[in-house]
């Protein structure tokens, strides 16, 4: 496997200076296509968020040079950090490959998505407006959007460029400053970013970045009591103990993305080569590592057996390998505790009687590789069925009416997401409008795009990512009322 990228940094980032650990601490950084150490990075734990917030702090004082910016330079500076970005996008895609284990051509397009992200929101920072209300009485009254204040970020492994544009662009945009902590498993890309915006001139402690555990660093972050918002995406799990912290600290305010059990609903009339195509996408996109994949995939009992037959030719063509070469399509698992956790759930499939149509076993004798598996014959009481797997593995349900399969894709504690695919439009309307789900694609999967917003239902997820929907997030509403001599209209 090719590894030929250098990693340029691995400290924690605090004020704009590179620092170790205050416990002289580092962990090791696994690359996914061997399972060796890439290199060792610094461990953050408390006692560094603790110097974060106060840096994040200092900088989110009243008239500091970042309180005190003009909106427009705010947004100058935004697109200074994409422009960066965007020059430097071949490395930054190599590096998340590398860290990561995602192809390169999908890590190339995640910094892509990261770099119009920023773009977007740069160009929201001079026009976050308040209103003037005409309340009762001697009053001139109106409304502010003021930023929040220090905001924790706490990112995931699975999109690491992505998901710290999608939370620090809007983050910044509002006037907030950041303290940072991305995944032990894949950190290298955001302190990569840390160094840019550091080169794009933000000013010192607006943005900090501190790699560490989730139950030391994570949790500090979740539990300070000067921190005032967290913004999580990872597992419903992690998102239950993060509320917790945020309750039981200073009640500060909480935007989660979590995980989902997504339905995929394939009709007899659908486009059945476009339907077969996307519903591979859906769920094997980044090694099936997407908190939103089409992991229950629900076929019209007419076409079923045509689907799973179509479905299973395409998974065994599907090329599996080194994620640096350009034709492949599916990396290794993150690590090996995944590996772990996705070889066990295809263990239960085989067990519940479950057919395995292709695939369930290691690709490779190195690395965290798992070949494409599909399951046939899936029911809804199976583990496969009902838990999030987030690996290479479809699960294909059938089904027989419209009623039945709405009442079974909404039996979940999820709602992330889900899609339809029929050329019937009142058929199209009438699930896209009943399953219970934050984002609902027609005839299409995964349509992400920087202004439409994305987010849960349930015990998916807490808050609005993305959009104009996500400012909403990161500012506070003040009102102002002032007493007048007499008001006219």
């Amino acid at each position: 496997m090719s590894t030929e990228v250098e990693v340029k940094y691995t400290k924690i980032l605090i004020n704009n200076e590179w620092v170790d650990a205050k416990s002289g601490k580092t962990f090791p950084n696994i690359n996914p296509c061997t399972g060796n150490n890439i290199g060792d990075v610094t461990e953050g734990d408390k006692a560094d968020v603790d110097l974060a917030v106060k840096a994040a702090r200092e900088a989110f004082k009243l008239d500091s040079p970042w309180r005190s910016m003009d909106a427009s330079d705010r947004g100058l500076l935004i697109n200074k950090l994409a422009d960066l970005i965007e020059r430097d996008a071949d490395y930054i895609a190599r590096l998340e490959t590398l860290d990561n284990g995602k192809p390169v051509k999908d890590a190339a397009g995640d910094v892509g998505l990261s770099v119009k992200c920023y773009r977007y929101y740069a160009g929201w920072c001079d026009k976050i407006q308040g209103k003037t209300i005409p309340i009762d009485g001697d009053f001139l009254c109106y409304t502010r959007h003021e930023p929040i204040g220090v905001v924790g970020q706490i990112i995931p492994w699975n999109f690491p460029m992505l998901m710290q544009a999608w939370k620090m662009a809007p983050a910044l945009c509002c006037g907030n400053t950041i303290v940072l902590k991305p995944a032990e498993q894949t950190p290298l890309t955001a302190l990569y970013v840390g160094a840019l915006c550091k080169e794009a001139g933000f000013p010192p402690g607006v943005v900090n970045i501190v790699p560490g555990y989730g139950p030391t660093a994570g949790a500090a972050i979740s539990e300070h009591r000067d921190v005032d918002k967290v913004a999580f995406t990872g597992s419903t799990e992690v998102g239950h103990l993060i509320m917790q912290a945020a309750g039981k600290s200073n009640l500060k305010n909480v935007t989660l993305e979590l995980g989902g059990k997504s339905p995929n609903i394939i009709f007899a009339d659908a486009d059945l080569d476009h339907a077969v195509e996307t519903s591979h996408f859906a769920l094997f996109f980044n090694q099936g590592q997407c908190c939103c994949a089409g992991s229950r995939t629900f076929v019209e009992e007419s076409i079923y057996d045509e689907f799973v037959r179509r479905s299973v030719e395409r998974a065994r063509k599907r090329k599996v390998g080194d994620p640096l070469a350009s034709d492949v399509e599916q990396g290794p698992q993150v690590d090996g505790e995944q590996f772990s956790k996705i070889m066990s759930l295809i263990d239960s499939g085989k067990q519940e009687g479950a057919k395995l149509e292709c695939g369930g076993e290691r690709h490779g004798n190195e690395g965290f590789f798992i070949q494409p598996t599909v399951f046939s014959n899936v029911e809804d009481d199976m583990r496969i069925a009902k838990e999030e797997i987030f690996g290479p593995v479809m699960q294909i349900l059938k089904f027989k009416t419209v009623e039945e399969v709405i009442e079974r894709a909404n039996k979940t504690q999820y709602g992330l997401a889900a899609s339809v695919f029929t050329k019937d439009i009142d058929k199209a309307l009438r699930v896209a409008h009943a399953v219970r789900a934050g984002s609902m694609w027609v005839n299409t999967y995964d349509v992400f795009r920087c202004n439409a917003p994305f987010g849960g239902y349930k015990m998916s997820g807490v808050g609005r990512e993305l959009g104009e929907y996500g400012l909403q997030q990161y500012s506070e509403i003040k009102t102002v009322a002032i007493k007048v001599t007499k008001k006219n209209s």
